[in-house]
């Protein structure tokens, strides 16, 4: 047994349908496509944002925020432990908290913004590609 970090990683399912869809279809379309991956609300909440659309992309994430939290759970997280970047099928939610943690910058809503921060470096430790410049 590890002491220093007992919990298995959370491996969320890669949808290969999904990866092949992006190809092709709008990002703003893919939640309609496929509204239980959290990747596609990602790709939405992107989208939006680059479009100016602050409180649009704050939904989309905070949408596949709470689908990948179902979808953990149903993967056997308990609420805690290592959701690493590195695996593929985990990179959605955790796009999804970055672009949520962007939009709660962009709207003043602070408290969340370190909530969301707090909680990346506790699913992937610094084990990840994301940008937190919206932290400082």
């Amino acid at each position: 047994m590890n002491l220093l970090n007992p919990a298995d990683p959370t491996l969320l399912p890669i949808h290969p349908e999904l990866t092949a869809a992006i190809a092709t279809t709008a990002p703003m379309e893919l939640p309609k496509a496929f509204p239980e991956q959290p990747l596609a609300w990602a790709l939405a909440a992107q989208a939006a944002w680059q479009a100016g659309e602050v409180l649009g992309s704050y939904a989309y994430a905070r949408v596949g925020y709470h689908r990948a939290l179902d979808q953990l759970r149903k993967n056997g997280w308990k609420g805690a432990g290592p959701v690493p970047f590195a695996h593929e099928g985990n990179r959605g939610f955790l796009w999804c908290l970055a672009a949520l943690g962007r939009a709660a910058k962009a709207i003043g809503e602070e408290a969340e913004v370190y909530r969301l921060a707090n909680f990346i470096v506790e699913c992937t430790g610094t084990e990840h590609k994301l940008d937190l410049s919206w932290v400082s």
